[in-house]
């Protein structure tokens, strides 16, 4: 599954990548630690130029109390094993939490890095999960909702992650058997287009073959949903994939995390984390 994520890019840099515009009354902050029940970013179906705040964890327009289901498997109940060479149909189309979404309601899920540990011990072996390219914002393909409750009659706006089988290598050198299904820009665009057919979102709902993943291990600090800040992606060891040079934590800087800039002289003097 995919349960952690972080968003670190600056404002600026999102709305570019996206080429979309932060919404009205939306709250931006970069976070290091996105889980069940915080705020993230998503693009949806509806308004494609317009980035807004959502739940993560969904919740489906007809359910009787919040949900907080953090992610969509691709193939349903089908796949029981994870495997990358499943060739069966996609259950999350017949899935009744998530027939509609998946054909109604896509939406992009905005990230620069996640974090998965081994399929036992999770976040007690965690790592930091990120593209290699260096491609940063990217997208997860999303689903969404909005829930009335029915006692306060407002509205929960909250959303989950498409997930798929790991692709051999780096997810595979950790242990997880799953993984977020990231975006292509050109899939990006289909997955928003309302006027998409089926079989073209289908045809996306696979394991990506060159999904070009780097990571490496982070502090076990991030098992708390509470713990916040930029020393939450500092590694504790090496890349996985030490022949790639970029890593994360070197382009964030502290103070775009919204730490002092007192903090910011006391590491190292103003080195820019992210440069």
């Amino acid at each position: 599954m995919c349960g952690r994520y972080a968003v670190v890019s600056k404002i600026e840099e999102i709305q570019k990548a996206f080429r979309a515009e932060i919404g009205k009354g939306v709250v931006f902050k970069p976070q290091a630690n996105i889980g069940a029940g915080k705020q993230g970013l998503i693009i949806t179906q509806e308004n494609k130029s317009e980035i807004r705040n959502s739940t993560f964890g969904f919740t489906p327009s007809w359910a009787d109390k919040p949900k907080y289901v953090l992610n969509a498997r691709a193939e349903g109940d089908h796949n029981k094993d994870n495997s990358f060479f499943f060739s069966g149909s996609k259950g999350i189309l017949e899935k009744p939490f998530f027939r509609i979404p998946i054909r109604r309601k896509r939406c992009l899920v905005i990230a620069d890095a996640f974090y998965e540990g081994p399929e036992r011990g999770g976040l007690s072996h965690p790592h930091c999960v990120f593209l290699s390219t260096g491609r940063m914002p990217f997208a997860f393909a999303g689903v969404y909702d909005e829930w009335r409750n029915p006692s306060t009659q407002e509205t929960l706006h909250s959303f989950a992650i498409v997930t798929t089988a790991a692709p051999p290598g780096v997810l595979e050198q950790i242990g997880h058997p799953r993984c977020p299904l990231i975006l292509s820009k050109q899939q990006e665009e289909l997955w928003l287009d309302p006027h998409a057919h089926l079989a073209d979102i289908t045809s996306i709902l696979q394991p990506v073959v060159d999904l070009e993943l780097n990571a490496y291990p982070v502090g076990t600090d991030i098992k708390s949903i509470q713990a916040e800040g930029s020393d939450l992606l500092k590694p504790t060891g090496d890349a996985l994939l030490p022949e790639t040079s970029f890593i994360l934590h070197q382009h964030i800087e502290l103070f775009g995390m919204g730490e002092s800039r007192a903090k910011k002289r006391r590491a190292n003097e103003g080195l820019t984390l992210f440069d």
